[in-house]
């Protein structure tokens, strides 16, 4: 297999080779139309693939592009997985089906945007909006810095962010940034006010392929933290759970957990992978967070940074949303052979763990 061939340039490119890949498998596919259009004027939509029976005990999901743009890596590995024979076996030996969800925010994919249309980071929208949402206190004293009037930034606007790093600290100050906030729409990770259209959509998508299994294995994919290349396996639910000490006899005590403090990533709230399973929570789940790192931090932040201040300043001339919008595409998919084998040799290896894992545990129960 050539690693290459299974990344594409654009998400209709993604979608293609994806809905290419089941075909050749005889896997149907179903569509969640997005409402908008696509970049190139494309069809948008959360397409989802099982390999294995409906009333498989074990179902392993595998899903791409939360985070929109991080999708080419995402979308890349689904391919490569539905085009190994070798896997497909093993899957099949375990009686384990296979869920490929492909694109859950099609259209931060196609527009090279980390949000949704709604301009809300899907990770952080599993909330229960019937309850206050959580207030981030340093987020509001950042914003202007982070999304100024201008871009390109200033040297006093860096200054003033370097304070406030040395002021906070690097994790406070990451935590700031990132771990989600209500009060500015118009802001980085913002939480929402409700539950997205992709948010509903994964909702079902779950309740469809998840609540009759004994067991959901859920691997999601990310890129963007951690050094270049390297995949980063990151627990994100309850410490001192039944499911972290699973985690780590499947995938190694490299398991990093985010709420110990281990991980690149800061403890979180709202992730998809634990509130899309919600009311549906078959006996055993067990979550990983696949995190390829790519650009060196600050880096990404500009970015991120960059790409929302486009956002919010429409009129901008093409080149320069041509210039920010790459990259932005830079700071999540590195485009390099190298990096594409290791993403690939990485993401297989994780869900073969899986399944031996699976296998492990239904031998011990008997």
């Amino acid at each position: 297999m050539n690693p290459a061939a299974c990344f594409s340039q654009t998400y209709a490119q993604a979608r293609q080779k994806f809905l290419a890949a089941c075909a050749e498998l005889g896997l149907p596919v179903e569509s969640q139309l997005h409402p908008l259009r696509g970049a190139e004027d494309e069809e948008l939509a959360i397409d989802v693939a099982r390999s294995g029976p409906l009333d498989a005990k074990h179902v392993m999901l595998i899903s791409s592009g939360c985070h929109g743009v991080e999708g080419f890596c995402g979308s890349a590995v689904q391919v490569a997985l539905l085009q190994d024979e070798a896997f497909q076996r093993q899957a099949r030996d375990a009686s384990c089906a296979v869920v490929y969800l492909h694109a859950a925010n099609p259209y931060g994919f196609s527009w090279l945007r980390r949000w949704t249309h709604e301009n809300v980071d899907l990770n952080r929208n599993f909330q229960d909006f019937s309850q206050p949402s959580s207030h981030n206190p340093d987020y509001p004293g950042l914003h202007a810095l982070l999304i100024p009037q201008r871009w390109p930034v200033t040297l006093p606007n860096r200054l003033r962010l370097l304070s406030h790093l040395v002021k906070l600290g690097r994790k406070r100050m990451q935590k700031a940034i990132s771990s989600g906030q209500n009060s500015h729409p118009d802001g980085l990770f913002y939480i929402g006010n409700a539950p997205t259209w992709s948010n509903e959509a994964v909702r079902a998508i779950i309740s469809q392929h998840a609540s009759r299994c004994q067991h959901l294995v859920w691997v999601d994919i990310h890129t963007g933290l951690g050094p270049k290349g390297h995949g980063e396996r990151i627990y994100s639910g309850p410490a001192n759970s039944p499911m972290l000490e699973r985690a780590r006899r499947w995938w190694g005590e490299g398991v990093r957990s985010s709420q110990e403090g281990q991980s690149v990533s800061v403890p979180l709230s709202g992730l998809m992978v634990y509130g899309a399973v919600g009311e549906y929570t078959p006996s055993a789940f067990t979550a990983l967070t696949l995190e390829f790192g790519t650009l060196p931090g600050p880096q990404v932040l500009d970015a991120l940074r960059a790409e929302q201040w486009l956002h919010n300043n429409p009129g901008a001339g093409e080149p320069r949303r041509q210039q920010i919008k790459r990259q932005l595409r830079d700071a999540f998919y590195v485009d390099e052979p190298q990096w594409k084998e290791d993403v690939l040799r990485q993401a297989r290896e994780v869900v073969r763990q899986a399944i031996s894992g699976l296998n492990q545990e239904t031998s011990g129960a008997q």
